[in-house]
């Protein structure tokens, strides 16, 4: 979404970090460019202002600190990282718990923000936090929201309580209501209430929103907003909060071709941090909005810090530990190993996405966006058309058993040749790895920064200092000495 943001500020820092030392011209030039580049990303006008105008005085209150620096440019890149940090939010915040079960959440936004997949996304990811969620249909006025939403919840195994079939059907604030009384009774830790919108803000939208707040009186109350529709998500926030009011915005459709200056508004505008986002059409495609990792991507500086934890919980603790325990002994690493990390890759979801949190992303777009997710499939039967021993000791893999793979997988020798050669040369990079020489990239496939390690760019192969394995001591006293010395 924030692609041509993040073009234009890669833009406005490499003609700055041209200048070498800089004067208060060059500053103000910078802060024009950062201004146009998130007016044209439909961040609102006096948001951009004032946004350049803060990175403007803290770079001139700074400059001759800045050019007593080797790298000025990149203290300014600094500022403008923390500015746009506060911008998005600063720290991110969690959702509020009730001391006294359960916890209600209330949904609220207009019709086509995509409350009801969101209702459902939210639900699973309480779930995995170990929570008991309960969703509550009390949108009766969309066709078939109620079934939707009941679809939703069994999709994700979360009951769903719907006791009118909506259609304009029954009276959403009773249900509201009879649903929170089923969550005590059924000892349900949380309540999500599905509410109606309408196509445009009107008072009768603000009446029913308000009678269901009032009736349920929710811990959280979250404006659900589609970041696609530009500013006027902010107008539409602003009408909203003096309506109704809310606790936290939700922001859906984040991957989507839009400008993305929503996101960069509403907390300005409003003072409502955003909470969560919605990052695609699948109920996994959802997670806690982090600003300083938001910054950092517009920045294109990545986000490996969330791809970490998404290659962690992709991974089993079991796989991963072995594979830890092998990489500090100094085992090699094998094709057995790889089929695991495939598996995991394919439950990571679309390794287009995974591809744009590295750093530097930006500059192979089109190669990430035409990146094949069937390669994974195709190098996956590869693997599996190998016997255990084959993939144990790739040295096995002579012309007869190579082309015997090839026949098993449906796919050419050629391809099994190209794989076994990446392989054999991610495994002399691993073992650089172990010896202090930097991080691989995942084996038979592109280089991809952080993720090299065993676990798949799980932390703690990354952060651990690693034994390298013991080499024989030497039977020459002298030379002996001289090793342990």
């Amino acid at each position: 979404m924030f692609d041509n943001l993040s073009a234009k500020f890669a833009s406005a820092f490499s003609s700055l970090r041209a200048k070498g030392r800089l004067k208060s011209g060059d500053i103000s030039e910078i802060a024009d460019q950062i201004k146009a580049a998130l007016i044209e990303s439909d961040v609102a006008l006096d948001v951009a202002a004032s946004f350049a105008e803060r990175i403007t005085e803290r770079s001139l209150d700074r400059l001759e600190e800045v050019n007593r620096g080797t790298n000025p440019s990149q203290a300014i890149f600094t500022i403008v990282n923390e500015e746009l940090t506060a911008i998005l939010g600063g720290n991110s915040r969690r959702i509020t718990l009730a001391k006294k079960p359960p916890t209600v959440i209330m949904l609220t936004g207009l019709q086509g923000a995509g409350k009801t997949s969101l209702a459902g996304k939210l639900a699973l990811h309480l779930k995995k936090e170990g929570n008991t969620p309960l969703l509550v249909a009390s949108d009766l006025q969309r066709p078939n929201a109620v079934t939707q939403l009941q679809t939703v919840g069994e999709s994700i195994n979360v009951p769903v309580f719907a006791p009118e079939p909506g259609n304009g059907v029954g009276d959403p604030v009773a249900v509201a209501k009879a649903g929170l009384k089923f969550a005590q009774e059924k000892f349900h830790n949380i309540v999500i209430v599905d509410t109606a919108g309408r196509l445009g803000v009107d008072q009768e939208l603000m009446r029913e929103a308000i009678r269901i707040r009032d009736a349920v009186s929710p811990d959280e109350l979250l404006f659900v907003v589609d970041a696609m529709v530009g500013q006027d998500a902010v107008r539409t926030a602003t009408a909203f909060q003096e309506g109704v009011g809310f606790d936290g915005v939700v922001l859906t459709k984040l991957d989507g071709d839009a400008r993305g200056g929503a996101a960069l508004s509403i907390l300005e505008k409003t003072g409502k941090p955003i909470l969560f986002a919605s990052t695609g059409e699948k109920v996994e495609d959802f997670d806690i909005f982090y600003p300083d990792r938001m910054a950092s991507r517009i920045l294109g500086m990545g986000d490996i810090q969330t791809l970490a934890e998404q290659a962690k919980r992709a991974m089993d603790g079991a796989t991963t530990s072995r594979l830890e325990e092998k990489f500090a002994k100094g085992e090699d690493f094998t094709l057995t190993d790889f089929l695991a990390q495939l598996q995991a890759m394919k439950n990571m979801g679309s390794m287009s996405k995974m591809l744009a949190m590295l750093p530097g992303a930006g500059a192979i777009k089109k190669q990430i966006e035409n990146f094949d997710d069937n390669e994974l499939i195709r190098t996956q039967a590869i693997v599996e058309s190998m016997t255990p021993a084959e993939r144990n000791d790739p040295k096995l893999l002579n012309g007869s058993r190579r082309a015997r793979i090839a026949k098993g997988s449906g796919r050419q020798v050629s391809e099994v040749n190209n794989l076994v050669d990446r392989f054999s040369a991610a495994q002399k990079m691993m073992k650089q790895m172990r010896s202090g020489k930097g991080i691989p990239g995942l084996p038979g496939m592109p280089a991809m920064g952080g993720m090299g390690g065993p676990g798949m760019g799980l932390p703690a192969p990354m952060q651990q200092k690693v034994t390298p394995k013991k080499k024989s001591k030497s039977g020459n006293p002298a030379k002996r000495a001289a090793e342990e010395a």
